[in-house]
């Protein structure tokens, strides 16, 4: 029996990078996916290559940070497959400027997507596990939760993320509902691939294997997380970086 079966597992940002590692885990792992992503494109094509048929997964457009198209998208999750039992929030975006130079543009597009998205998707899926008195929630923060220069929007949504988790466990666990997040380091991205090759350098050089992360180890750790292996864990911040260190 896979570690998933008959679990039904929704993914934000599921289209590419970290978020297309997670769906493929968890379509590995038995589960059926509703992956979620504002490139509806990506995420049919994604799902189309894993399901051809639509029985076990969908890929659905979305921009979460509409209520209305969270609601709808929600609405038709639960008329295909009839519950959510795993949300893992994984969308997110970056605007990166140095904080005397960033705009309001800048800084509420990251609080819009990586804040209210998160919070729209969560209470949406949160309503659905109340009532079933069930639920897995993973989030992904990140290690520059703890703060970096020219990411002071990015490092405020990535911080208020674990505190978020935090918050929820304690309220989630009177409802069976487990409430982690995972902060991953330096991942093999196309995201990551866009910084600057001396300041990538710099980073990987911080890790204690001297590379980059695979998206399949943080998909790992995540599927760890929403696993019954880890109905005992709820409310934490796991650290997937490699033994980075911080300076």
């Amino acid at each position: 029996m896979s570690k998933f079966d008959g679990k039904i597992a929704v993914v934000t940002g599921g289209a590419k990078g970290i978020g297309e590692a997670i769906v493929r885990k968890f379509y590995d792992e038995g589960a059926k996916i509703a992956i979620i992503d504002v490139n509806e494109d990506g995420a049919q094509k994604l799902a189309k290559e894993l399901d051809p048929s639509g029985d076990k997964v969908i890929g659905l457009g979305c921009n979460i940070v509409n209520r209305p198209e969270v609601n709808a998208t929600f609405e038709n999750i639960v008329a295909k497959f009839g519950t959510v039992d795993i949300l893992i929030n994984n969308a997110g975006i970056t605007k990166d400027a140095i904080f005397h130079k960033m705009t309001e543009q800048q800084w509420d597009a990251v609080i819009a997507v990586n804040g209210r998205g998160l919070f729209n998707c969560t209470q949406e899926a949160w309503k659905i596990m109340r009532a079933k008195k069930y639920g897995k929630v993973c989030s992904l923060s990140s290690t520059n939760a703890s703060g970096e220069a020219g990411q002071a929007n990015y490092a405020f949504t990535k911080a208020g993320i674990i505190a978020f988790t935090k918050s929820l466990a304690k309220e989630g666990g009177r409802c069976n509902i487990n409430v982690n997040c995972v902060r991953p380091g330096v991942v093999d991205t196309e995201m990551m691939r866009a910084v600057p090759e001396n300041i990538l350098e710099d980073l990987v050089g911080k890790t204690a294997f001297k590379r980059m992360a695979k998206t399949s180890e943080i998909a790992d750790a995540v599927a760890y997380l929403c696993s019954e292996e880890a109905s005992w864990v709820t409310g934490e911040e796991l650290l997937v970086a490699g033994g980075f260190m911080y300076r």
